[in-house]
C-alpha cells in the first residue's frame, strides 16, 4: 500500500496551531523526532497484508473483582 510521506514538522506545525499550543523552540526536535518514530510504528502496521476473510479479536472487558 503506497503511503504519502508524513512531514513530522509540519505535523507538529499544524496540530500545534490547531489546539493553541505555544512549543517552545528547544522541544520541537524531540517532538519531531517522537512523530517521526510513530509513523515509522504505524507504516509497518499499515502495510502488513492481511486477509479480506479476517475478522477483529474480541473485546476485553474488564470486570469487577469478586473477594
Amino acid at each position: 500500500m503506497a503511503h504519502k510521506d508524513f512531514d513530522a514538522a509540519a505535523y507538529l506545525e499544524d496540530a500545534a496551531a490547531l489546539l493553541g499550543l505555544d512549543i517552545d523552540p528547544a522541544y520541537k526536535p524531540g517532538i519531531i523526532a517522537n512523530l517521526e518514530g510513530a509513523a515509522k510504528l504505524a507504516r509497518a502496521f499499515l502495510d502488513l497484508p492481511l486477509p479480506d476473510d479476517d475478522e477483529a479479536g474480541p473485546v476485553f472487558r474488564l470486570r469487577a473483582r469478586t473477594r
